[in-house]
C-alpha cells in the first residue's frame, strides 16, 4: 500500500473537505437530483443528467480523499528536532548562487503543492535536491532552462 506524506495541515485541509462534500454538497445534489426527476421524462431530462453526472464525480472525490486519508502519514513538522537538515514539512529559505535572489519554501505532500503559497511537492525536481542537505549546502537543481546552485539559507520547523 502505498503511504502518502503529509503535514498536518494538509490532513486538516482535506478533512475539512471530506466533511463539507459528505456533509453539504452530497445532500444538495441529492435533493437536485429528486428535483430534476419530478420534471418528468428521465431520458432527456438535462437537469437530472448534469446533476447525476456532479454526484458522481462527488463521490469519487470522497472516495479519493477517505483512501488518501486512510493511507496518509501525518508529518508534525514542530516536534521534530532542529538540526539545520532539510526534512518533509520543513520551510525552506534557498537563494540562487548566480543571482542571489532568494526564495522560500515549505516541502509538502503531493496533495498540498500549490507554488501560489510556495509549496513544494516533495516529489518535485526542487525539494528531491533540497531534502536530506543542510543550512549552508549549495546544491544542483536541474531546470527546464538548465541546471541552477541554489545554497540552502535557512530550514525552518513552522
Amino acid at each position: 500500500m502505498t503511504k502518502y506524506p503529509m503535514t498536518v495541515q494538509g490532513a486538516r485541509a482535506l478533512e475539512e473537505e471530506h466533511a463539507h462534500l459528505t456533509k453539504v454538497v452530497r445532500p444538495k445534489l441529492s435533493q437536485d437530483i429528486g428535483t430534476a426527476r419530478e420534471l418528468g421524462d428521465l431520458k432527456e431530462n438535462a437537469e437530472y443528467h448534469a446533476a447525476r453526472e456532479q454526484q458522481g464525480m462527488v463521490e469519487a472525490r470522497i472516495r479519493d480523499i477517505e483512501g488518501r486519508l486512510q493511507h496518509a502519514v501525518v508529518i508534525d513538522v514542530t516536534s521534530i528536532a532542529h538540526t539545520g537538515k532539510v526534512i518533509f514539512g520543513t520551510t525552506v529559505e534557498i537563494a540562487n548562487v548566480e543571482t542571489d535572489e532568494s526564495v522560500t519554501y515549505q516541502i509538502v505532500g503531493e496533495d498540498e503543492a500549490d507554488i501560489r503559497q510556495s509549496k513544494l511537492s516533495v516529489g518535485s525536481p526542487i525539494a528531491r535536491a533540497l531534502i536530506g542537505k543542510e543550512e549552508g549546502d549549495v546544491v544542483m537543481v536541474k531546470t527546464p532552462s538548465g541546471a541552477v546552485e541554489y545554497e540552502i539559507v535557512e530550514v525552518r520547523h513552522i
